[in-house]
C-alpha cells in the first residue's frame, strides 16, 4: 500500500522486517520442539537461538542469486550461525515457514483491525444518542418519504459494525491455523506431533489437514470480510456525502481553518475523505475476488496464489485499518445541521404526512383503497400546483365528512413518528458489549 494511506501501526506489522521476524519466530519454534524431543542437539538449539539474526538487505541481497526469499531467509541466518545452522529448516518446506508465520501476521492484523472497530462502535453510540430525538426526512429512491430520527442512522450503523465486528472474529479464527507437514502435507520427515506443538507454542491451531499449503479458503474469508467491511464503510461515506450536497446540507465532513476545497473555486468545501473512504472500498473489494480466485491450485500446490497475496493480504489489511481510522474521526467531527434538517422536512408542504393521513382515514372506518385515493388526490395536486397539503385536507369534504379537525391535526403531528425510537435504542443498545 501506499504510504499515503498507511498508518505507523499496521505498516509496521506488514513490513519486510517483520515479516522476517515471524519467519524466524517459526524456524526457533520448530527447533525448540525438534530439541524437545530429541531430534537436534540442545546445545545446537542454544546456538541457533543466541545466535540467529538477518538483515532484510542482505536477505535482498542472496535472493538475487537465489531467487527464492525463503532460501535468501535460511542463508542469511546460517551466515550468522555457524556450524549449528545444519538444523534450521530441519525436515520443513518454505510453505511451513511462510504460511505460518502469515498465519501470526493475520491474527495480529485482526487485533489491529478489532481495536479499530472497537473505536468506531464507540463514536456511533455517542453519536446515536446525541442525535436520537433530531428528527429529520426519511428517504426512500432519494425521495422524501416519511420523519426519521437522524439517531437511528448511526445506532443502524452501530448494529452493522457490531455485525461486521463478529464476522472479523471468525475470520481471525479462521487464519490463526499453522502447519508444518511438509512438502506435500503427508508428513513424510516429521511427526504430526511436531506441528502441534509447534503450533500450540505459536499461539495457533495446527490445521487438521493440509497440503502444502495452508487452504486458501481461510484467506479467502479474511479478505471477504475485510470486504464486508469496507462496503459497510462506503456506505456509511456514501450517506455522509449525500447529507453534504448542496441542495441537502443537513451535515458535513468538518472543514479545517487553512483547508482548501478546490484550486479553482475559493468557495467549495467537498467530501473528500467520504469519497476517498469509497473509493478505496472497491480496491478491497478487488483484493477479496483476487482472494476467491486463490482457492482452486494445482494438485498439492502451485504458486499462482504466492504473487498475488504478497500485494492482497498487505495492502487490504493496511486499506481497511485506514478507513476505520479515518471513518472515525469523520463521523466523530461530522457537523450538523439540525434546523436544516427540519426545512427540508418541511419543504414538500406537508406530504410526507400523508401516511398517518390514511391511517387516521382507515381507522375512521374508510377502506384503505378509497382512503388512499382522497389521500393522493390531494398530495398530487400539491405536487404538481404547490399549495399546502394539510390545507387541502382540510378542504376536503370527503376526508372532512369521516375525521375532525383534531383528528387531521393529529395525523399531522411530527412527534408521532418518534415515539417509538427510544424502543427501538433500547433493543440495539441494552445488550450491547
Amino acid at each position: 500500500m501506499i504510504a499515503r494511506y498507511t498508518l505507523p501501526e499496521m505498516g509496521a506489522l506488514w513490513s519486510e522486517a517483520t515479516k522476517f521476524r515471524k519467519w524466524l519466530d517459526v524456524e526457533l519454534a520448530v527447533c525448540e520442539v525438534h530439541a524437545g524431543m530429541g531430534t537436534i542437539p540442545r546445545d545446537a538449539l542454544a546456538e541457533i537461538k543466541a545466535r540467529a539474526a538477518f538483515t532484510v538487505e542482505r536477505i535482498n541481497e542472496i535472493e538475487k542469486t537465489t531467487d527464492h526469499d525463503v532460501i535468501a531467509f535460511t542463508t542469511a541466518l546460517a551466515e550468522n550461525i555457524g556450524e549449528a545452522a545444519r538444523f534450521v529448516h530441519y525436515g520443513l518446506t518454505s510453505s511451513d515457514v511462510v504460511d505460518t508465520a502469515n498465519a501470526l501476521l493475520l491474527r495480529d492484523a485482526c487485533d489491529l483491525l478489532l481495536k479499530r472497530i472497537d473505536a468506531l462502535l464507540e463514536v456511533l453510540r455517542r453519536r446515536a444518542h446525541e442525535f436520537k430525538d433530531t428528527p429529520q426526512i426519511g428517504r426512500t429512491h432519494g425521495v422524501h418519504a416519511e420523519p426519521t430520527s437522524f439517531g437511528l442512522t448511526f445506532a443502524l450503523w452501530f448494529d452493522e459494525m457490531r455485525r461486521n465486528r463478529a464476522r472479523l472474529l471468525r475470520a481471525r479464527e479462521a487464519v490463526a491455523v499453522g502447519k508444518i507437514s511438509g512438502a506435500v502435507g503427508a508428513f513424510a520427515h516429521l511427526d504430526p506431533e511436531v506441528e502441534e506443538q509447534v503450533c500450540a507454542r505459536l499461539g495457533l491451531r495446527a490445521a487438521p489437514v493440509s497440503t502444502q499449503i495452508i487452504q486458501r479458503d481461510n484467506y479467502a474469508e479474511y479478505l471477504s470480510t475485510l470486504a464486508v467491511i469496507a462496503s459497510s464503510l462506503d456506505k456509511f461515506a456514501l450517506q455522509i456525502r449525500h447529507w453534504q450536497r448542496t441542495e441537502v446540507r443537513e451535515a458535513e465532513e468538518r472543514f479545517r481553518a487553512g483547508q482548501k476545497g478546490s484550486s479553482a473555486m475559493p468557495h467549495k468545501r467537498n467530501p473528500i475523505l467520504s469519497e476517498r473512504i469509497c473509493g478505496m472500498a472497491r480496491v478491497v473489494r478487488g483484493y477479496a475476488v483476487a482472494g476467491l480466485e486463490s482457492v482452486a491450485l494445482w494438485h498439492e500446490r502451485d504458486i499462482s496464489h504466492s504473487s498475488a497475496e504478497r500485494v492482497i493480504l498487505p495492502d487490504s489489511s493496511i486499506a481497511l485499518d485506514y478507513m476505520l481510522a479515518k471513518a472515525t474521526s469523520l463521523i466523530d467531527t461530522l457537523v450538523v445541521y439540525p434546523a436544516r434538517m427540519l426545512e427540508n422536512l418541511n419543504a414538500t408542504r406537508g406530504l410526507v404526512f400523508s401516511g398517518q393521513l390514511l391511517l387516521a382515514l382507515t381507522q375512521a372506518g374508510v377502506s384503505r383503497e378509497q382512503a388512499y385515493e382522497w389521500a393522493q388526490r390531494n398530495a398530487m395536486k400539491t405536487w404538481d400546483e404547490g399549495g399546502d397539503f394539510r390545507t387541502r385536507v382540510l378542504a376536503d369534504p370527503d376526508i372532512n365528512a369521516r375525521l375532525s379537525r383534531d383528528e387531521i391535526e393529529r395525523a399531522f403531528a411530527l412527534d408521532t413518528y418518534l415515539r417509538n425510537v427510544d424502543k427501538v435504542f433500547a433493543r440495539v443498545f441494552e445488550h450491547s458489549p
